[in-house]
């Protein structure tokens, strides 16, 4: 599998979840330090930080050099990853890795009441014309409440709207406070100025290097609090483990041009 990036690196694909993977070609880049040599490989470097991506292949893929690179925005996405012989007369290694996908979720189709556009005024109303005293009068408790809560919501549909609960974007994650929104708030603002050249290059890497520092900082932040705070809050401690713990979908077997599966190695 290998995907080809479009020259201009801060197109990357932002997204919650995003992994790709292919032939980088940068060979000066030293990944244990993360410097180069050469313009363009630190241009590639610049890029991966200021959109918070980590590169998970340590070990050669061609020779001495690290050219083949799996790209994430989350750490634990990718795992089980084996840098080990290779497919045919091909002079890269094979990368085999797993990557953890969440389960796909339809679109939902739950309603609830929007209570932002509800008329309380006109639930009031309702409510209070019904002669509670002669309707209720000789009703046991349970024939009473029936009656009370059939009539509460039916007056409840008249005076407050419906909404469709919308679950394509999934809440933000816990290390995404509102002092990193900030952050976030004032790296854009800052690319947006040094793309008009109101300020320098250098005070633009100043701002994304500062934003990234805290991001990392936050991150783990985050795990302490939760690690700490389990006796008073077990259901997010264990609902960010099930997080981490998704589960696996491996690529589709490898089939031959005669539709066989393949099995080894194939003579290119």
């Amino acid at each position: 599998m290998a995907v080809c990036m479009h020259p201009s690196y801060n197109n990357i694909i932002q997204s919650p979840r995003f992994g790709g993977d292919g032939d980088f070609n940068y060979p000066d880049i030293c990944w244990e330090n993360n410097t180069a040599g050469h313009r363009l490989s630190n241009k590639f470097l610049d890029c991966i930080g200021d959109n918070f991506l980590f590169q998970k292949v340590e070990k050669a893929t061609r020779r001495k050099a690290v050219l083949d690179l799996i790209l994430t925005n989350r750490e634990e996405l990718v795992e089980n990853l084996k840098v080990e012989g290779s497919l045919g007369e091909s002079d890269h290694e094979i990368i085999e890795f797993t990557i953890l996908k969440k389960d796909r979720r339809e679109n939902s189709k739950i309603e609830t009441m929007d209570f932002r556009k509800a008329d309380f005024g006109k639930l009031r109303k309702l409510i209070g014309k019904v002669p509670w005293e002669s309707r209720l009068r000789g009703k046991t408790a349970e024939e009473s409440w029936q009656f009370f809560k059939g009539t509460l919501l039916r007056a409840q549909k008249q005076a407050i709207p419906l909404c469709r609960k919308d679950r394509k974007y999934g809440k933000r994650p816990l290390w995404l406070n509102h002092e990193i929104l900030h952050e976030l708030k004032i790296k854009k603002e800052s690319y947006k100025k040094w793309k008009v050249g109101q300020i320098t290059k250098d005070e633009y890497r100043q701002t994304t290097q500062e934003c990234r520092g805290k991001i990392r900082k936050s991150k783990p932040q985050n795990e302490l609090q939760l690690a700490t705070g389990i006796k008073g809050n077990k259901k997010s401690f264990y609902k960010y483990i099930r997080n981490k713990r998704k589960t696996k979908d491996r690529v589709g077997p490898l089939v031959s041009e005669e539709g066989e599966t393949v099995t080894g190695n194939l003579q290119m």
